[in-house]
């Protein structure tokens, strides 16, 4: 009894043991007596105990790889640089990613490192930062030719990260704020002088405005002084003492803005009370004597030049014709 239960359990155990389940994305490898047998995919599966055994496991969902590579570039500056490797097995080429590369990482990492290598020494470190596509585009067309016969399809390439020197990185920042320093001072000089400009053509405008506004004002104060002279003629007084006497109301105008202002230190001399009446009386004889010299500068005779002798006589100096010969 006890020899037909241990038969029993046996029996149970290799029964149970035909049976595994294979989960989904995944491909089991089933070897008989050491010989490649079949391929199972997900699911109940059935072998036979003891003879058939699982080889192994392969994973058929995509995978990452990420590979940190230190090289040189044209202008020898050494940066590391970070690839990710987006691969995954093809489920028709189990056969073939399970029994001809036996280690895939280190196998892509291989071919990562020869690519990056060798074209990353043909570009300046700032086209590398520009053309890290075209790195990455060429990284995913040598991994596919190499790694398509080992039934491994690259999905995608990408570079994730490019990290020069410490040194290089502080260059790099201190000439890119020196260019914005640079572009910064050109605007504000153009600024500046837009500014500048500006305000020179308000003031030649503002000056100009003045000019005019000071030429009409002079324009209306010579007609006030027309029309003034006019009616004071009109009741007998002639042009002379009209003039003194608007020359002495303005004195008087002028007297009275400067008192206006509390804060002039201004003093006209002589400024005594009779200082008027002279002032006029000054004018008035001024004019006088200037008419008389006048009308007998125009009643002066001619004076004749004696060229014989090769002297000459002073004569009228508001006479402009020619002197007359002597009479021979």
């Amino acid at each position: 009894m006890p020899f037909i239960l241990i038969i029993l359990f046996i029996g149970l155990v290799l029964l149970f043991s035909s049976f595994f389940t294979v989960k989904q994305q995944t491909a089991v490898v089933i070897e008989r007596f050491g010989k490649f047998l079949s391929i199972r995919n997900s699911g109940l599966q059935l072998k036979l105990p003891i003879i058939d055994r699982i080889a192994g496991r392969v994973n058929l969902r995509i995978q990452q790889l990420d590979v940190i590579i230190e090289t040189q570039t044209k202008d020898n500056v050494f940066i590391k640089m970070k690839v990710s490797v987006q691969f995954k097995v093809i489920q028709e080429h189990v056969y073939e990613a399970f029994y001809k590369l036996e280690y895939p990482h280190d196998q892509i990492t291989a071919y990562v490192f020869d690519v990056v290598r060798a074209e990353v020494p043909k570009l300046i470190l700032d086209d590398v930062f520009v053309r890290k596509d075209d790195i990455a585009i060429a990284v995913k067309r040598e991994l596919n030719e190499a790694m398509m016969a080992y039934g491994y399809d690259i999905i995608n390439t990408l570079v994730t990260d490019i990290d020069p020197d410490i040194q290089v990185k502080n260059a790099m920042n201190r000439i890119n704020a020196a260019e914005r320093e640079k572009t910064a001072a050109m605007f504000e000089s153009d600024a500046q002088r837009i500014r500048i400009v500006a305000k020179a053509k308000a003031e030649a405008e503002s000056k100009k405005l003045q000019g005019q506004g000071i030429a009409d004002q002079r324009r209306e104060i010579a007609k006030g002084l027309v029309e003034s002279v006019e009616v004071l003629n009109n009741v007998g007084i002639n042009s002379q003492e009209a003039s003194a006497l608007i020359v002495i109301t303005q004195h008087y105008d002028t007297l009275q803005a400067i008192g206006a202002d509390t804060n002039s230190n201004l003093i006209l001399l002589p400024n005594s009370p009779q200082a008027a009446s002279d002032m006029l009386n000054n004018m008035v004889t001024s004019f006088t004597a200037s008419s008389i010299m006048g009308e007998q500068m125009k009643n002066q005779p001619k004076r004749v030049k004696d060229r014989g002798n090769k002297t000459s006589m002073d004569y009228n100096p508001s006479d402009t014709s020619n002197p007359e010969e002597p009479t021979k």
